[in-house]
């Protein structure tokens, strides 16, 4: 199964860099890289075209001006724009696995969607990471992490077990929601134009939960894979975060939730259903 790999960014191109040699490495071969660019400078163009010359790689460059925040508005032009039947959604802030799309090609069925995790590093630990570093898959080891500034309880470290066994039985038992979460997730494209994509309205805060809140309300069901597609999440600022858009999200996710909303009107197509 061929397999889109979306990834958003914006600005970002050190970040995106690291993200990138990640996706050389992967042991699922079949897909294309789709970069959801919410506008970037010519430097994230640099590195983009620098990848596809040199990954071998099938890149498309899915990109807009810069009006603000608009990662919903660029993602939904990802969607259509992506040939595969399967797309994976991440950030470009998180460096994958070597077994990331593999994890998710494995466990993709039709009438689900699927929600991976990450380990948050932070800011010393996110810049000192080089391409050796990816390639040997150093970062995913716990004692380079923590000798290199890492520093997490050790429940949260268990999504570095390399013991398959064990990672399937802690996607069993956690309590934690397996909800729609844009650094790591992924579903079948009809099942995402069904429900007509991202709302455009949502900005910073929840835009990614409320999308599978309406693949819920479509009567998808999600399945876990905390412990099974892992990324590393790299530290960054977050100069568009604003109470504004968290409250409007508020309150358009709990619209979606109390009418069961499946088709939003301010998605891929601007219309009523």
């Amino acid at each position: 199964m061929r397999i889109s790999v979306i990834i958003s960014t914006y600005n970002h191109p050190l970040w995106l860099e690291k993200v990138l040699w990640g996706y050389e490495c992967q042991t699922y071969k079949d897909i294309e890289i789709l970069i959801a660019d919410d506008g970037s400078g010519p430097e994230t163009k640099r590195v983009v075209d620098e990848f596809k010359n040199r990954s071998g790689l099938e890149v498309l460059h899915v990109w807009h001006e810069d009006n603000g925040y608009q990662k919903c508005q660029i993602l939904n032009k990802a969607i259509q724009a992506a040939t595969s039947e399967y797309l994976l959604f991440t950030d470009g802030d998180c460096i994958p696995r070597k077994d990331f799309v593999e994890q998710h090609a494995k466990s993709a069925q039709k009438g689900f969607y699927l929600s991976g995790g990450a380990i948050r590093l932070p800011m010393p630990t996110s810049e000192l990471i080089s391409q050796n570093d990816i390639v040997s898959q150093k970062i995913f080891d716990l004692e380079w992490l923590n000798k290199n500034g890492h520093d997490q309880p050790f429940l949260k470290n268990l999504k570095l077990t390399k013991n398959d066994s064990l990672a399937s039985f802690l996607n069993k038992i956690t309590p934690a929601n397996a909800s729609w979460n844009g650094g790591n997730a992924s579903g079948w494209k009809s099942d995402l134009i069904a429900i007509n994509g991202f709302d455009e309205r949502m900005e910073y805060g929840g835009q990614d939960r409320e999308l599978g809140e309406r693949l819920d309300n479509f009567g998808l069901k999600s399945k876990q894979l905390r412990y099974t597609a892992i990324c590393v999440h790299l530290e960054h600022g977050r100069g568009y975060k604003n109470q504004g858009s968290i409250d409007k999200n508020k309150a358009i996710r709990k619209e979606t939730r109390q009418t069961k909303k499946v088709w939003s009107e301010f998605g891929i197509k601007k219309e009523s259903k």
